[in-house]
């Protein structure tokens, strides 16, 4: 994979523009365009059917895709160059689409800003994926089965099984397999378009990486994130591997998280250093509860766990973070508590979120979550999300279902950057995939009952 920044006298070289379109679950689609057409899609964008995106029914579907401005950058391809665009999207009557996923994370910073919340937002996401050889899956009524394998030349450095003790890969030099020349080659390109990353290493079970970007601003942080992920998987599948960010791959070892750590500041100064508990300021604990209490009721955390698989990741066993709590070292807790070694901002840290889903929806109900508790003074330690005991009541949603449920209940402080018939249309598409997944049988079910 060959990419390069945009720079306008590269355009001429152009032949193609793939206009890059986010659907409703945060994947990115394509419009593909000859590069004559560039000052026309400049000028009046480029229609397209938004119901096969998740945001509209057919026939009152047809929306326009503007070049938003925000990544543009060319790739090489058996010497013809593409430039690929990110994109906002416009409704009929030319006003941004309300539903689209950079839409809703624009109108949450700007709330947050007329709200006098905080003046700037920053956020450094760490991601966590899979590295396979070869991944394999069908469903079908008579049968059902995964497989996944380590790459070849890893398997046969380090045998081929991908059993072995959770921690057996943490840390392990990356230059004695191939996982370091196809790592090493992204970081690259994602330095390469603009997306800072500041370290990556191997994390836990043998074919895991950890990934983590440097700090961002909360629009320009989502946008980053899911080009990353793209990227990431199209240079593995280069290399003849394959990559996911499925939160619980294998059965027994480690889960895949993105941890994402906020930064606020108002007038000029961090919003939550303070010297209350654990050296938080009384914005930072009502931010915090803010967190916690709308993660426990299930709302917050069908945008940060967006798929049934994510609740498997925050099964009881491994130490997941399945707790309505705030630390600064529990592994089961929610939100950790971290001081910025470079200057020593506190920082609130989520850790009970994946990236498999759509991090702008994530990103956005983040900061309204936050915000709400912060509007109602809310105290995470009254709330007893200081305790260090697993109380039941504090456990968070064990399945999707649990989670739409308090989604449906508590929706209210939602309402600044999603649209009002939002959560209905969310609702919808996630019990959809819900009742998919728990109307099958696993195999686990076949070995203990059958």
């Amino acid at each position: 994979m060959q990419l390069e920044r945009y720079k306008t006298d590269l355009l001429k070289e152009v032949a193609y523009i793939n206009l890059l379109i986010l659907d409703i679950t945060g994947n990115i689609r394509n419009i593909y365009l000859p590069a004559a057409r560039f000052d026309d899609i400049l000028k009046n964008g480029a229609r397209f059917d938004a119901s096969a995106y998740g945001y509209a029914e057919p026939g009152d579907s047809e929306m326009t895709a503007v070049i938003s401005g925000s990544a543009a950058f060319i790739e090489t391809q058996e010497n013809s160059k593409i430039l690929h665009i990110l994109c906002d999207v416009l409704s009929p009557d030319g006003e941004p689409l309300e539903q689209y996923p950079r839409t809703v994370i624009k109108k949450a910073k700007d709330f947050m800003a007329e709200q006098k919340v905080a003046d700037t937002a920053k956020v450094r996401v760490v991601l966590e994926y899979y590295v396979f050889g070869e991944a394999e899956f069908n469903n079908e009524e008579d049968s059902s089965y995964f497989r996944v394998s380590l790459p070849d030349e890893f398997a046969g450095s380090s045998g081929s099984s991908l059993k072995g003790t959770p921690s057996v890969g943490y840390g392990k030099m990356m230059k004695e397999d191939c996982l370091a020349a196809v790592t090493g080659e992204t970081v690259g390109l994602l330095n390469t378009v603009g997306i800072p990353v500041k370290s990556f290493r191997r994390e836990g079970a043998l074919p895991k990486i950890k990934m983590e970007l440097d700090f961002m601003d909360v629009v320009q942080a989502s946008d980053m994130v899911t080009l990353a992920r793209w990227i990431i998987c199209r240079a593995a599948s280069e290399s003849g591997l394959r990559v996911t960010f499925m939160p619980k791959p294998l059965c027994g070892m480690p889960g895949s998280g993105m941890r994402i750590l906020q930064l606020l500041e108002k007038n000029g100064s961090p919003l939550f250093n303070g010297d209350t508990f654990l050296g938080l300021s009384d914005a930072g604990l009502s931010y915090t509860a803010g967190l916690l209490f709308h993660s426990v009721t299930g709302s917050l955390l069908t945008f940060a766990c967006q798929g049934t698989n994510s609740y498997r990741r925050l099964a009881r066993a491994g130490g997941a973070p399945m707790r309505a709590a705030f630390s600064k070292n529990l592994q089961d807790a929610a939100v950790r508590v971290t001081t910025c070694q470079s200057d020593e901002n506190v920082g609130l840290e989520y850790v009970a979120g994946d990236a498999a889903g759509n991090i702008y929806f994530f990103m956005a109900a983040l900061i309204l979550a936050g915000a709400d508790g912060l509007f109602k003074e809310m105290n995470p330690v009254w709330l007893g999300y200081h305790s260090r005991e697993a109380k039941k009541e504090l456990i968070l949603p064990r399945d999707l279902d649990s989670a739409l449920d308090g989604l449906e209940k508590d929706a209210g402080y939602l309402a600044p950057a999603f649209p009002e018939e939002f959560a209905e249309r969310w609702i919808k598409i996630k019990r959809a995939e819900a009742e998919y997944v728990y109307n099958a049988p696993t195999p686990q079910e076949y070995e203990l009952y059958f």
